[in-house]
């Protein structure tokens, strides 16, 4: 199969090493030259515009950093959409609004070009392995037509429902899950104040039935500083997006969102300790 991939970097990389070593025809597009470099050496097609990614492609994958990338490389005169051929399928990977799926799928729909919402959890590790999780929005035929080629670097594969639920399921997931960095930090501090060590109170929990996957990122680093230093950009870019999504909606963060606001999380878990409070 013809695939394009827009972007490339941390998440991006492992993608395009999975699709190339399954034997699919790749072209990659990247918007830093570093980048392009190292994706040129492994093997794919290097393309120096959009345009010419996916042109010819049966399926083009978007993996940049930020809502504004996704519009800008996918919408418009010059963009993924305007620019593949119709019953190509376009899979959007990067963390946006849900109202951008929205548009994609729109835009996608005039020219008769498919469009999955298909928002992503874990990190290259996991696409290395193959088990990346993928919630995907959009038509639930399409999903199933384009699952033999996503189950190449992920599993499990989760239809979600329409277009913008892929997002909105990711957007849920990291809220909760910052928040839950947030409360494994302050158990620290809770157990900090009865006497108990730091690296004994990390240790001992994992063990125990508030065990979590936050907690195990949190005891990973071997204290909570090490949160925000490994963290802190990624987190803080997650919340933003749950906080305007959920302003512009009208959605209630509820106890979430008092989890969110919480020293616990401002000060440890988004900023490092570098950063004034």
């Amino acid at each position: 199969m013809k695939i394009g991939i827009i972007g490339s970097g941390r998440m991006g990389q492992p993608i395009v090493d999975r699709l190339v070593a399954a034997g699919h025809d790749v072209t990659v597009h990247s918007r830093h030259p570093e980048t392009r470099t190292d994706t040129e050496a492994d093997g794919p097609r290097r393309a120096e515009t959009v345009e010419e990614t996916v042109r010819d492609a049966d399926a083009v994958f978007v993996v940049v950093l930020t809502d504004e990338q996704v519009r800008s490389v996918c919408l418009g005169p010059h963009g993924a959409v305007a620019a593949m051929a119709a019953g190509a399928t376009l899979v959007q990977h990067t963390t946006s609004a849900p109202g951008t799926a929205r548009l994609l799928a729109e835009a996608g729909a005039e020219r008769g070009v498919r469009v999955l919402d298909a928002a992503l959890s874990g990190g290259p590790h996991d696409i290395a392995a193959g088990r990346l999780t993928l919630w995907v929005g959009g038509d639930e035929a399409q999903l199933e037509a384009m699952r033999p080629l996503l189950e190449t670097y992920a599993s499990p594969v989760m239809y979600v429902g329409p277009a913008g639920n892929g997002q909105r399921v990711k957007l849920v997931n990291n809220a909760l899950f910052v928040a839950q960095v947030g409360l494994a930090v302050d158990a620290v501090r809770v157990a900090g104040s009865l006497g108990i060590d730091e690296k004994v109170i990390l240790a001992a929990l994992q063990h125990g039935s508030g065990a979590s996957r936050a907690l195990g990122v949190v005891a990973s680093g071997g204290s909570v500083d090490s949160v925000a230093v490994r963290l802190a950009d990624l987190m803080s870019k997650d919340v933003a997006v749950v906080r305007e999504v959920a302003r512009s909606t009208g959605a209630d963060l509820g106890i979430i969102g008092t989890v969110l606001s919480s020293d616990a999380v401002e000060k440890k878990v988004l900023r490092s300790p570098g950063r004034s409070d």
